[in-house]
């Protein structure tokens, strides 16, 4: 028992480690926000379609299943939209440490999804972060633009990670991802056309652009997409989100690697970094601990 809740936290954390890759792939595609997801969740539904075709699940849905899926779909598609919406208007480092605020936007949503009552140790962690997140926005004005749109981002992350918690009790994890994400691609699909941006140069992407594309479709978006649903059954939808909080770690090292200066923040900035990576560290050691007593009794 305590072995399959160690080898979940370890997948979990690789998961997140992929999710690190998300932001420096956008950031090197040349196309705006809303066609990326496009492009992203057309690969990625499609991979998963011939996925379950492979594993000969049945697509047997009803009506009224395919509903609250597609509002899955939707919630995904634009908390996407406005990630990399931010990512191109600010910088990685910046996005990447809003998004950090989910985790207090899980803690207060969560009673009102009867999921649970507020726990004042997760509200204790989730105030930690938002001290680190207030640094960071005091010290980064520059970016404000970037910052309310990675939080937009962080609000719709926590309501989609709280409502799918809700639907993997009744389906399986790899047939959720598959229909969210095509919804997502129906709903982006209706945004485009409305805005008459389907032509010619739409899909004229450099050989680059096609390649991150499809590593962001397929290496970080299908597969974690289904382990981190499948996860969702195994833990509570507040520590995923926090666990999330690593995400910008991994992505700000690579993003100071590979952009160099660009991405260098200033040193309040890493203050308020520290503080919010320093709420999942207390979160994993006190939950963990907790298990471990229950597990001895």
């Amino acid at each position: 028992m305590l072995n399959d809740k160690l080898k979940n936290q370890l997948h979990l954390h690789f998961i997140v480690f992929i999710w690190g890759f998300t932001a420096i792939l956008a950031a090197l595609i040349s196309i705006d926000a809303i066609s990326l997801v496009w492009f992203r969740v057309l690969i990625a539904s499609a991979t998963l379609f011939i996925f379950l075709k492979i594993k000969k699940i049945p697509f047997d849905e009803k009506s009224g299943d395919l509903i609250k899926l597609f509002l899955g779909g939707v919630l995904i598609a634009i908390h996407w939209i406005t990630f990399f919406h931010a990512i191109k208007i600010s910088t990685i480092s910046t996005t990447l440490i809003s998004m950090s605020s989910s985790a207090f936007f899980v803690v207060l949503l969560q009673p009102l999804f009867g999921n649970k009552k507020i726990s004042l140790f997760e509200l204790l962690l989730a105030v930690i972060t938002i001290i680190g997140f207030v640094i960071i926005f005091n010290v980064e004005k520059v970016h404000t633009k970037g910052i309310i749109y990675a939080l937009i981002s962080a609000f719709l992350l926590a309501v989609f990670s709280i409502y799918n918690s809700k639907l993997v009790k009744n389906y399986r994890a790899s047939k959720i991802a598959f229909y969210e994400l095509f919804f997502a691609f129906l709903f982006v699909t209706i945004v485009l056309f409305i805005k008459g941006s389907f032509n010619v140069s739409f899909f004229e992407l450099s050989k680059f652009d096609w390649i991150f594309i499809t590593i962001l479709a397929t290496i970080c978006t299908a597969y974690p997409f289904v382990v981190a649903t499948d996860l969702l059954k195994k833990m509570s939808a507040f520590t995923i989100v926090l666990t999330n909080n690593l995400e910008p770690v991994y992505g700000i090292v690579l993003a100071v690697i590979i952009f160099g200066d660009k991405e260098k923040m200033s040193f309040q900035f890493y203050i308020g970094a520290v503080l919010i990576f320093f709420s999942v560290l207390l979160n994993a050691f006190i939950k963990n601990n907790l298990f471990r007593l229950r597990f001895k009794k």
